[in-house]
């Protein structure tokens, strides 16, 4: 298992997905609803069909939010396995604001050990590896060499100088329990800052060290969060399930998440 390689293929993955996104973006794109009603548009197809053909040649069972009916049955035996969303955010892509992302993780035992994440309108590339770190850059095209990428990008997190304490949150989820979160820290806290954000990006502002902490009390699946928390465990902070100590896990049963924090 040669992860320096699974990465570049990752990476590479991901910003061609993003194009292929970015094609649909740009156009006059209908959208779809699944059975839950979330919107769907062809560039979630497309973009799993381009990160799928990539993938597909390691040999590494392939789990997306496009294709989530393989029996847990088939997938218990899972030692490694990609866990794709091809289109995180596409409430937010419908909107046009932009906080859209392509999410892939490598999932190791119920573990993250691989995260990448791309951000097509900004191309702003977010990716992460058990023994490496999690790394920031702007790039919009494939890549050859990961000694390369790592030279040109940032190792998070970035040490940013800000005195304020920064909660992350949904733009359209907000239960009792995260207005109670906030209200603690405000106790806390003198200047806490509260900024709503779309998709995973809410796990790399924490990474990044643009935010302190993020917390999900309301519905995820493992696709919206395997790659993010890649990226925010190899820059050295946690997502554990609401109230304990335990980490959130992959390749469940139920592929629901629990509620978790980031910080």
């Amino acid at each position: 298992m040669n992860l320096n390689k699974l990465l570049v293929k990752a990476i590479n993955a991901s910003i061609e997905g993003g194009h292929a996104i970015m094609e649909i973006y740009a156009s006059e794109f209908a959208v779809e609803h699944k059975d839950d009603k979330s919107p769907l548009t062809l560039a979630d197809k497309n973009c799993n069909e381009v990160i799928e053909q990539h993938l597909k040649e390691t040999g590494i069972p392939f789990l997306s939010e496009e294709g989530d009916k393989i029996p847990f049955s088939e997938r218990k035996s899972w030692e490694y396995f990609w866990l794709v969303d091809p289109l995180d955010g596409t409430k937010e892509f419908v909107k046009r604001n932009g906080e859209f992302t392509v999410n892939i993780a490598l999932i190791h035992n119920g573990s993250p050990v691989m995260g990448v994440i791309y951000v097509p309108v900004k191309e702003d590339l977010y990716f992460a590896m058990e023994g490496l770190g999690s790394y920031k850059v702007n790039k919009n095209s494939v890549i050859e060499n990961l000694e390369t990428l790592i030279a040109s990008s940032d190792k998070l997190p970035v040490n940013y100088k800000r005195e304020n304490y920064v909660i992350v949150g949904s733009r359209s989820h907000m239960s009792a329990e995260t207005e109670a979160f906030f209200e603690q820290k405000k106790k806390e806290h003198e200047n806490v800052e509260v900024m709503a954000v779309g998709s995973s990006l809410k796990l790399c502002m924490v990474a990044e060290g643009k935010a302190d902490a993020y917390p999900r009390y309301a519905p995820t699946m493992e696709w919206d969060t395997g790659a993010g928390h890649a990226i925010v465990k190899y820059a050295g902070f946690s997502v554990k399930q609401y109230n304990s100590s335990e980490d959130v896990v992959y390749n469940k049963e139920n592929l629901l998440n629990p509620w978790f924090l980031v910080n």
